[in-house]
């Protein structure tokens, strides 16, 4: 086994035992990101200097006997993520060249734990998708099958993951953005419960939407991550004060004593019956470990692509106003007035997609149309989350399918945005009402395409998606497959 094929798990235990170095390590994710990322396009910036330090800093800590939780461990960070020195470009023209001069609280955390960032990844401009195909600077590809989406917007963490670019990532999700490339691309994703971890340095797109979670390729890694990056931040007004669990304690083998809910509205029409068969394989798995299975009902899910896409645009469109060339970022120089270089600039340095919320948006925020739409979308908001707060009443958490489809080609749905959105269904209602939800791997699809499942639990329960994916994890024993490079 190379080094850069080990997971989080076994490099910490590696480096422990003195077989290996942190420098090896991350020499061999560079190497890897040499080899592949010209097919894959995960990264926008490989800060290969910056790492190398990073690991000979780990490498003496460990030796000092002062390692932290991550020392040693190649990570690569959504490019929305503000990282100091390290260009941050939210996948946009607009952005092309910003530094920024403080790292993001989780980046923070995860440099005190001694992980070595490794570099940025692609992702869709600001956010906004759900195939990463609307980035400035390359397109990530499945690794899986050529010519495949990656999912979206955090398809480049996906794919350095997925591809042992790296051996874990930071994504965020504002209605899936963490769970579906995961599912895609074959990889944990956990989205944790809103206010858990820090949004303090993360680019806003939808402010009460957005979720800073990790990638990994185990259960058990994703906890080390988590463990990482939870915690309250006074610079976060969202941040709640909790204390961290110890997530790995939660990886106990056996689902006794836990009761799983099948939402039946997400086994509907649409559901791609291979998707469908291998999430009701993973249902058995659960229930053959001692999990009570019972179904219930989400009877709005009908809506929540509907509320979401009047909530986040809405708040893209105010999130965004800041971008107009004046302060900093692109700006669009001689022009005959102010209001003109506005125009040109924000036309010039945001994408279609981008350009297509921010006008939904401010429409939906607009005089007369605020009570008719906003309004509206959050009063069904709330009817959402009070959905959830029944069905957990009754059960510990739910079991579905992240995506009705597996990946599908690139390009395939380019000129069908509302295709695009409609493939959030299953994972929307989570961010609106803030609860966490995780996408373990499932299985494959007879074309080869990776299939995730969904866990979602009650607010600031996830242990007991861990414990479950755990479960789920040993129960399936996925043989290791070959990427297709």
């Amino acid at each position: 086994m190379k080094p850069y094929e080990l997971t989080i798990t076994e490099a910490l235990r590696t480096m422990e035992n003195k077989e290996l170095s942190s420098v090896e390590l991350t020499r061999s994710c560079l190497d890897r990101i040499d080899s592949v990322d010209q097919q894959l396009s995960a990264f926008i910036t490989v800060d290969e200097k910056g790492a190398l330090e990073q690991a000979e800093q780990a490498d003496k800590d460990r030796e000092n006997g002062t390692a932290g939780k991550l020392c040693g461990i190649p990570v690569s960070i959504k490019d929305l993520l503000c990282t100091k020195g390290l260009k941050t470009t939210c996948g946009s023209k607009i952005l092309a060249n910003f530094i920024p001069p403080y790292d993001a609280t989780v980046v923070k955390n995860l440099k005190k734990e001694g992980a070595v960032i490794i570099g940025k990844v692609t992702m869709d401009e600001f956010a906004m998708g759900s195939t990463s195909e609307n980035c400035a600077f390359g397109i990530p590809r499945n690794p899986w099958k050529k010519g495949y989406v990656a999912g979206g917007s955090s398809g480049g963490s996906a794919v350095s993951v997925a591809a042992y670019e790296c051996c874990g990532s930071l994504g965020s999700d504002t209605g899936g953005s963490i769970r579906q490339p995961a599912s895609l691309c074959g990889v944990v994703g956990l989205k944790p419960t809103y206010g858990r971890v820090s949004r303090y340095g993360l680019t806003a797109f939808a402010s009460s939407l957005d979720q800073v979670g990790p990638f990994s390729r185990s259960v058990e890694d994703c906890s080390r991550i988590m463990e990482v990056i939870s915690g309250y931040d006074a610079m976060d007004s969202t941040s709640v004060k909790k204390d961290v669990p110890d997530y790995q304690a939660a990886l106990v083998s056996g689902m006794k004593g836990m009761k799983i809910g099948i939402p039946k509205e997400y086994f509907s029409a649409g559901l791609d019956p291979e998707v469908e068969s291998i999430v009701q394989n993973g249902i058995e798995v659960l229930r053959q470990q001692g999990a009570e299975v019972v179904e219930v009902s989400l009877p709005r899910t009908d809506y929540c692509v509907a509320a979401y896409y009047i909530i986040a645009p809405s708040e893209a469109s105010s999130n965004l106003a800041r971008y107009d060339g004046v302060v900093y970022g692109y700006r669009k120089n001689d022009m005959d007035s102010l209001e003109q270089m506005y125009r040109q600039t924000r036309s010039e340095g945001f994408g279609a997609e981008v350009k297509r919320r921010i006008l939904i948006g401010t429409y939906a925020l607009s005089s007369g149309y605020y009570d008719a739409y906003y309004k509206k979308a959050s009063q069904v908001r709330t009817l959402i989350v009070n959905d959830f707060k029944k069905v957990f009443a009754e059960c510990d958490l739910l079991v579905s399918p992240v995506t009705p489809t597996p990946a599908w080609k690139m390009g395939e749905n380019s000129d069908n945005p509302l295709a695009v959105y409609m493939s959030d269904i299953l994972t929307i209602s989570a961010n609106l009402a803030g609860i966490p939800g995780m996408s373990v791997p499932g299985g494959f699809t007879s074309q080869g395409l990776p299939v995730g499942i969904q866990l979602q639990g009650a607010h600031f329960q996830e242990e007991k998606l861990l414990r479950a994916g755990f479960n789920l994890e040993n129960g399936l024993k996925l043989e290791k497959r070959e990427l297709q490079l």
